[in-house]
């Protein structure tokens, strides 16, 4: 069941790197987890993207961690606004580091690790103003 994989600490900390993350930039970012994934993982993940209405963001700089927990399938998408600005390629280092903990059964790590990574990047393209930012979009993880 994708509600159990993290303790009530490791949601916390999840939640505390999405907030940092947003401290730094005025990108948006959401974790969702399923237990299944039917199909494409990347299709999966825009369904949910949609779903969430993560591409309302006033700058289109929504990233979204999906993550099927029983298939063991994970994408990281961000908005037409990120892609526009970011290199080919620029999720796939995210994507990697977080396996590395994933490889060890470490799954808030991982997560965290990707957040704090995001964060960083999109800091570069989408600075925080703390004048005119708002958080668009919750901070919770979400599961379907």
């Amino acid at each position: 069941m994708a509600e159990k994989l993290f303790s009530k600490e490791e949601k916390q900390q999840i939640v505390a790197a999405i907030k940092a993350a947003e401290l730094q930039t005025s990108g948006e970012i959401q974790v969702h987890l399923e237990s299944h994934c039917k199909g494409d993982v990347l299709d999966r993940a825009a369904d949910v993207f949609a779903m969430l209405k993560m591409h309302k963001t006033k700058l289109r700089n929504g990233v979204l961690f999906y993550l099927a927990v029983e298939d063991h399938k994970f994408a990281v998408l961000g908005d037409g606004g990120i892609n526009a600005v970011v290199p080919k390629g620029f999720w796939d280092g995210i994507k990697e580091e977080m396996v590395k903990h994933f490889k060890e059964g470490k799954f808030a790590q991982g997560l965290v690790t990707g957040i704090q990574m995001s964060g960083k990047a999109l800091k570069e393209h989408f600075p925080y103003d703390a004048d005119t930012d708002e958080n668009e979009l919750s901070d919770e993880i979400s599961f379907g």
